[in-house]
């Protein structure tokens, strides 16, 4: 029996969990909540933790955290936190074996082949199933939209961070052509990203445009709410009938879907393809509707190859931690 520290490391809070991994199944043993801001380093932290337990509890030598931030060589300087991390520093600092540091979007990867049943929803099959041997991606549209790619390696999958989401956005009609070019006036843009649509902030910025361009909308029920609110305000009204919050949540829901499908065809993920995210298990039941569907797979010429990618959604709302857990594992070889 073997246990592994996995954290998940944010500008406002840090999650640390201790796994133990019993060669077929890693069951969470214990899970602390930290604000980070309170800590002057994060290997004083991760003592904290270690020492705060059962004193017969088994102590990790492999661990893996999560961060908000690029990793480049082993070593994330966090955009919120007056933290430098490298790998071989926390090793020794905390008394581990060895640490891995990934981004937390990229992370998911890891995860990705060890999820059960409960962590996850089928949204469309693939006429042949997933190939192992083939790329996967991630796509999840949470405050702001992630992107990542595995490729299959002898020693198992391979993370690729990626900022796919800040390619510019294409608009595929004329609302999502209104809508670009409002925003672009509206926020002061040169150009817009896809995650300027396509994402938690997005859908909120979806209903503000047609609150603003919609006549009569002074008194709805919406035109007064902070923007912060508003997109999962807008979710519940389309969810009671709302027609312009409907409209709203659709509108979303196709450029999220036709998101998915370039990241298809970018990656040629045909292992498969996954939404996480915060919205991914909120909004479950409309990505498995012809509204995200549809799009996806509106891709022309190459509209078959995209119909061959089974796509799923993570609804595990801990999967950063139990994917660290899995890079960690990786870690003892």
């Amino acid at each position: 029996m073997n246990t592994l520290l996995a954290g998940d490391i944010g500008g406002t809070k840090t999650l640390l969990a201790l796994y133990q991994d019993d060669g077929k199944v890693l069951v969470q043993q214990r899970c602390e909540r930290y604000i980070s801001a309170e800590w002057d380093s994060f290997p004083a932290l991760v003592n904290h933790f270690l020492g705060a337990g059962n004193p017969e509890e088994l102590q990790p030598a492999h661990a893996c955290f999560a961060v908000a931030g690029p990793v480049r060589h082993g070593q994330v300087k966090l955009t919120n936190l007056p933290w430098l991390l490298e790998e071989s520093d926390l090793a020794r600092a905390c008394g581990l074996e060895q640490v891995a540091l990934v981004n937390d979007f990229a992370v998911l990867i890891y995860g990705l082949p060890h999820l059960q049943t409960h962590q996850q929803a089928l949204l469309r099959a693939a006429p042949a199933g997933r190939d192992p041997l083939a790329p996967v991606a991630i796509l999840g549209a949470g405050t702001g939209l992630g992107v990542a790619l595995g490729c299959p390696t002898s020693q198992g999958l391979q993370a690729l961070a990626s900022e796919a989401s800040h390619a510019e956005f294409a608009p595929r009609n004329e609302a999502e052509w209104q809508l670009k070019q409002w925003l672009q006036r509206d926020l002061g843009l040169e150009r817009l990203s896809i995650e300027r649509v396509v994402s938690g902030t997005g859908l909120g910025e979806v209903m503000r445009w047609l609150l603003a361009t919609t006549p009569d909308t002074a008194a709805h029920g919406l035109a007064a709410s902070d923007i912060s609110e508003l997109p999962a305000a807008t979710a519940s009204a389309a969810a009671a009938g709302d027609p312009l919050a409907r409209r709203a949540l659709d509108l979303w829901l196709g450029a999220y879907g036709s998101t998915a499908g370039d990241l298809a065809l970018q990656s040629l993920c045909l292992g498969g393809l996954w939404v996480g995210g915060g919205t991914a298990s909120k909004l479950l039941e409309e990505l498995k509707t012809p509204l995200f569907l549809a799009p996806m797979l509106a891709k022309g010429r190459l509209s078959s190859m995209v119909d061959q990618v089974e796509v799923r959604a993570i609804t595990d709302p801990e999967a950063g931690l139990f994917s660290a857990a899995c890079r960690a594992r990786m870690l003892m070889g």
